[in-house]
């Protein structure tokens, strides 16, 4: 997984610096790494590059640097989950407009044995006061991403102190949410993830989902193409292409039917 993260990460910045002189046969899209860890990406792009006749190529990283790269002029398109952070990007000028996409949710997910007792909760605010009380070691993404920022809007809800607990049984890992799943794992540690990376996760070991159903853990995504007043490079029709065909019946059906061992990972924002 860590190689396979260093690899996107070098692909991202070799974009990055051939950018200005690409050609005119595939479209940049920034994402999350959840779309791409999930394997969503890889149901999607050959159908619609099969229809489309064109490539489209993801970055993969957190949400704050998947908009970064729309800033940047970095990437045609940005399918990310921070809403918040996405309609400040389109009211900056960045971004065309806001389209709601899709949806799945968080869970907190930790050791079967649940040394915290954070099982029989009702709310993450509930479930992570108990983890600040019994100080059980968290790990979090700590990287600006979506899931990041779902997670400390979470813990502001529990009136948590963190500064006080980071460095002692508050980690971060600096890292996307497949090594910081593995973290966990190894520290025997609780943490937040989003339902489709955690299902297409292959090294649980004991890890289970120990808190989920909370409306507040609701996640959803949308998508924006990076606007060409801004970035006069971004290929806009290509891009609105790709968007047309993510939020039409037919796109929104793939995403229905993207499932693993059965079960869907992401639900269609308009049923198709």
């Amino acid at each position: 997984m860590l190689i396979r993260l260093l690899t996107l990460g070098a692909l991202a910045l070799a974009l990055s610096v051939s950018l200005p002189a690409r050609g005119e046969d595939f479209i940049v899209v920034a994402s999350t790494t959840s779309t791409e860890n999930s394997g969503l990406f890889g149901h999607l792009l050959p159908i619609f590059e099969a229809q489309a006749g064109f490539d489209v190529r993801v970055i993969a990283v957190g949400t704050g640097a998947a908009l970064q790269y729309g800033r940047r002029c970095d990437a045609d398109v940005v399918l990310v989950h921070a809403p918040v952070a996405e309609e400040e990007f389109v009211a900056a000028g960045y971004g065309v407009e806001r389209h709601p996409l899709m949806h799945n949710d968080f869970v907190i997910v930790g050791p079967a044995a649940d040394p915290a007792g954070i099982g029989g909760l009702d709310t993450a605010a509930k479930a992570l006061t108990r983890l600040s009380e019994t100080e059980a070691p968290f790990v979090s993404r700590g990287d600006d991403s979506g899931t990041h920022k779902k997670e400390l809007s979470l813990w502001e809800s529990s009136e948590t102190n963190l500064a006080d607990a980071t460095g002692r049984w508050y980690r971060e890992a600096g890292a996307g949410m497949g090594p910081t799943l593995n973290i966990a794992r190894g520290m025997d540690a609780y943490t937040l993830t989003d339902r489709g990376t955690w299902l297409s996760f292959g090294n649980r070991g004991d890890m289970k989902i120990l808190l989920e159903g909370d409306p507040a853990l609701f996640n959803p995504y949308g998508v924006i193409r990076v606007n060409a007043e801004r970035c006069p490079n971004v290929k806009t029709d290509m891009a609105q292409a790709f968007i047309d065909w993510l939020l039409s019946d037919a796109g929104q059906q793939q995403i229905a039917n993207f499932r693993l061992a059965g079960q869907p990972l992401f639900t269609p924002h308009r049923q198709p």
